[in-house]
């Protein structure tokens, strides 16, 4: 099975160059489509610079036990009801922050959907965030 993989690729290595081509810009394009991924380090640069929002979708106990200075708890079951609240920031970097970074992308969509133009997601989200050392707001 496997010697008659390489040997359709070998024969058609034109179709095959192709297909490997679309399958790298399908993964780039859903990548940007929620938002460009954006380290722990640029988050910190962007917040100071430019004063980017930091929407913080993890429910309310996990948000509770550290979260990302100054930001805002929106956890993803109610988020849709609640985006109206995110208006007034429509004008500057939004960067959404989740657990692991897998739901940041859906919300960056969403917010996109509704124009929001500079919308980011933290790679690696919390996970990220923590395993740098990097300083969490306790809420008690």
């Amino acid at each position: 099975m496997v010697e008659q993989l390489f040997e359709f690729a070998g024969n058609h290595y034109i179709l095959v160059s192709i297909l490997l081509f679309l399958i790298v810009v399908f993964v780039i394009n859903e990548g940007k489509q929620g938002g460009a991924a954006i380290t722990p380090t640029s988050l910190v640069t962007l917040v100071n610079r430019e004063g980017a929002v930091i929407v913080d979708i993890r429910d309310g106990k996990e948000f509770s036990s550290g979260h990302i200075a100054g930001a805002v708890s929106m956890p993803f079951s109610s988020f849709d009801s609640r985006m109206d609240e995110l208006e007034s920031f429509k004008d500057k970097p939004v960067v959404i922050v989740c657990k692991m970074g897998q739901h940041a992308g859906t919300i960056g969509r969403r917010l996109k959907a509704k124009g929001y133009e500079n919308v980011r997601r933290l790679a690696g989200g919390m996970g990220e965030w923590t395993a740098g050392n990097l300083p969490v707001v306790k809420k008690k």
